[in-house]
């Protein structure tokens, strides 16, 4: 039932096309059919109001192409059913050669208390107890919290506070629930108000509503998180020029002349050349961070045990701790494909020309016969979904590889440029080498990330609907893991790449490894590569909130509405006139707006969002202050379009989010991992720690630049790979930084050392 079932007469104010033509019955749900000739959707597209009628537009069709006449004999069985189970129903009055057709019905209070019972619903009634007044230092301290977060509450008009009632609002207001929704939740001017989420799962359904809940309370869980990071940031800023490392960097007195980055073009430079790099590389990779590190992954625990709590409070509230799961429907798509199959067994049963046996009494189906017994255990086998697990299997990990083929084409397109840029005679472009390729390579793979996500996703419902699942629980299950799966490793993968292999097989002088021949591997910058990575999960981050998750979700249902009104030109001249001369109904109205595809995306952009925010947070700790942001943004797009750009979904009672908790208790425990190994690997800490107990001579930080470097006897470069020019103040050696562990001797390259 799609809302509103109580009103059997219309307010004063009532607007028009909520009602049966008799002005009483009200609509509560709409079914649209579509005629075989039809060429365009009709219905204006230009204005609708952003509290939409209390009804529900819903297309009902089967796929496939079965025959026109068995399209319409299933329809007016279909309607025949909801008859006789006491629905009142109302059809168009005009007669229509193509383009879709209403069909509205109304739900008779009997038929909703018959129903009620059944599905063991407890009806509000009027019922109320006064609720005792707390004392004493208990009582001050709630009345002060209560009067605290008075203006962050919604202003929605409820019953007195101190009067409880099993209705949740007042019905002596009138004032619909949408117009509500709009004005207390779906306005950028109400971001910093708690969501009605009663509301919210009144008017859309428990599935729609415990989203909103679990992105309210992810989104409240991150301003602790955002202000540690804060902290930790600010602790960065003021610590920067006392740092001891950074500054031995920066002194250009210390005569590091550092080894050329490419053969030939390259010439030797200057440590203290990267000052920049290093003070910057110090905000991001300091002690404070490895304490970050540590609470971020307390947080994580923390935030999936307050859902838990939040959930179990939601299920006793909204009446679902009872809720048991119930035998769904097979999809339309697979009782098509097994129509499919019915009719081809009937057609090799008449091409031998044998007749089916029947047991009891026979079932007609299309001029066919086919026994009871036989259409009943008729079912798809794993042979008839083989052809579709192969193809998933070989799309997949084709994705997959092209995903890792894109990586190393950024790899080889940043290799080659930097190679370029080092040849330029122009001392402003070789300066900004690193600046540059590191830029113009992230923004580059941030563009292919929005591009295959987009892919991807369409990819992910082709591949889950060749494997034929029979229920929509089991089709949602298996398009969110393989949406997942490919758009982590698409997000994730050049990530990886930087945080634990740039730099790792790079070589040393006279030993480098090289790409194609003639290139060289990258190294990382002389602070490290946890800037770079800082730099490349800022981007991608910040890059998909921004584009993917904002301005795709405004300007894709503007979109698709602009081309159904593009559409619209097409209708013929008789139908044109005969919209201008009546008045559009609200479901006309209503089915002009974009078709609701189900909470998949939305869980998807946040998920991606929590990995961004738990994953890598050792390395960019203002993570969680940039996804705060968004996501107080994010709640009211969202809102805004459920409201005013989508249609009505259907409401589903459901006790949890599904796979999605899963994923996310996943994530939580990849997280640690993630996070000591980009603590101990990609960071500083763990050699300045090594460093400072047991190797520097004075307990402190001072030496630890020049104990890092390794130095190389230039006479020693391979032929041809030398600078063609020589530095004036260099004489025998160049200094690189060294991938062996500090303080091992070489071996057989002993004729190199590690300063200590």
């Amino acid at each position: 039932v799609g809302g509103g079932v109580g009103s059997v007469t219309p307010p004063d104010d009532q607007r028009p096309g909520q009602f049966f033509s008799d002005g009483r019955r009200k609509v509560d749900y709409v079914l649209v059919f579509h005629h075989c000739r039809q060429t365009s959707l009709k219905g204006s597209a230009h204005h609708h109001p952003p509290h939409r009628v209390d009804s529900v537009v819903e297309e009902a069709y089967l796929e496939g192409d079965p025959a026109e006449g068995e399209k319409v004999l299933i329809r007016e069985e279909f309607e025949a059913r909801l008859l006789e189970a006491g629905l009142e129903m109302e059809r168009d009055t005009e007669i229509r050669v193509y383009g879709p057709s209403f069909t509205r019905l109304h739900a008779p209070w009997s038929v909703l208390s018959r129903e009620a019972e059944f599905l063991k619903i407890k009806v509000p009634t009027n019922k109320s107890y006064r609720v005792r007044e707390e004392r004493g230092l208990s009582g001050t301290l709630s009345e002060f919290w209560r009067k605290m977060n008075q203006p962050f509450q919604p202003s929605i008009p409820q019953l007195d506070h101190s009067t409880k009632h099993l209705a949740h609002f007042s019905s002596q207001h009138n004032i619909t629930e949408g117009l509500l929704l709009h004005d207390e939740w779906a306005r950028y001017g109400a971001f910093y108000k708690y969501q009605p989420v009663d509301l919210i799962r009144k008017y859309f359904g428990e599935k729609i509503g415990l989203y909103f809940a679990w992105l309210g309370l992810y989104t409240q869980l991150l301003i602790p998180a955002s202000i540690v990071g804060v902290f930790v940031f600010c602790y960065g800023c003021n610590t920067v020029d006392t740092n001891i490392p950074s500054q031995e960097m920066c002194d250009e007195h210390q005569n590091f002349t550092m080894c050329p980055l490419c053969d030939r073009a390259c010439d030797y430079w200057q440590l203290s050349s990267e000052c920049g790099t290093a003070r910057t590389s110090h905000l991001f990779d300091n002690p404070a961070t490895v304490f970050f590190a540590i609470f971020m992954s307390v947080w994580v625990a923390m935030f999936l045990e307050q859902w838990k709590r939040r959930q179990i409070t939601l299920n006793h509230s909204w009446d679902l701790t009872g809720l048991e799961d119930e035998e769904e429907h097979p999809r339309p798509k697979y009782q098509t494909i097994l129509l499919q199959k019915k009719q081809k067994i009937r057609r090799n049963d008449k091409k031998k020309k044998k007749k089916i046996e029947v047991g009891t009494r026979d079932f007609i189906w299309g001029g066919g016969c086919l026994s009871i017994s036989t259409s009943l255990l008729l079912k798809l086998t794993w042979r008839d979904r083989l052809p579709g697990y192969l193809i998933n299997i070989s799309s997949i990990l084709f994705m997959f590889g092209l995903t890792f083929s894109l990586v190393f084409g950024m790899i080889v397109y940043r290799i080659v440029l930097s190679t370029v840029m080092a040849m330029s005679p122009d001392p402003q472009t070789k300066s900004n080498v690193r600046v540059t390729v590191t830029a113009t390579a992230v923004t580059i793979n941030l563009v292919v990330i929005l591009i295959l996500d987009e892919i991807y996703g369409a990819v992910a419902v082709w591949l889950t609907e060749l494997e034929i699942p029979r229920t929509e629980r089991d089709f949602e299950e298996r398009l969110i893991l393989k949406a997942f799966l490919l758009k982590f490793v698409n997000a994730y993968a050049p990530i990886f790449y930087v945080a634990f292999f740039k730099g790792r097989f790079a070589g040393r002088p006279g030993d480098y490894v090289y790409v194609f021949n003639d290139y060289r591997m990258e190294e990382c910058a002389p602070g490290g590569c946890l800037i770079e990575l800082c730099i490349q999960l800022s981007i991608i981050m910040v890059g998909k909130q921004l584009i993917q998750n904002n301005m795709f979700e405004i300007g894709i249902p503007k979109l698709k509405k602009l081309i159904r009104a593009f559409k619209d030109k097409g209708i013929s001249l008789e139908e044109r006139e005969g919209q201008l001369t009546r008045h559009p109904q609200q479901w006309n109205l209503d089915y002009t707006l974009v078709p609701f595809d189900g909470l998949t995306p939305e869980y998807m952009e946040m998920i991606i969002q929590f990995g961004f925010v738990s994953l890598f947070v050792a390395s960019f700790p203002l993570a969680p202050l940039f996804a705060l942001i968004n996501n107080v943004i994010e709640i009211r797009l969202d809102a805004k379009k459920f409201v005013t750009e989508l249609r009505r979904p259907d409401s589903v009672r459901t006790k949890d989010i599904g796979i999605w908790y899963n994923i996310l208790s996943g994530m939580g425990k990849f997280s640690v991992i993630i996070n000591a190994f980009v603590i101990s690997f990609t960071s500083g800490f763990i050699p300045r720690m090594v460093y400072q107990y047991m190797y520097s001579p004075t307990g402190t930080m001072h030496g630890f630049v020049d104990h890092s470097l390794s130095y190389f006897n230039i006479s020693h470069f391979p032929s041809g790979t030398a600078p063609t020019s020589k530095a004036p103040n260099i004489t025998f050696y160049c200094t690189y930084h060294s991938s062996w562990p500090v303080g091992m001797e070489r071996g057989s390259l002993g004729k190199y050392r590690i300063t200590s």
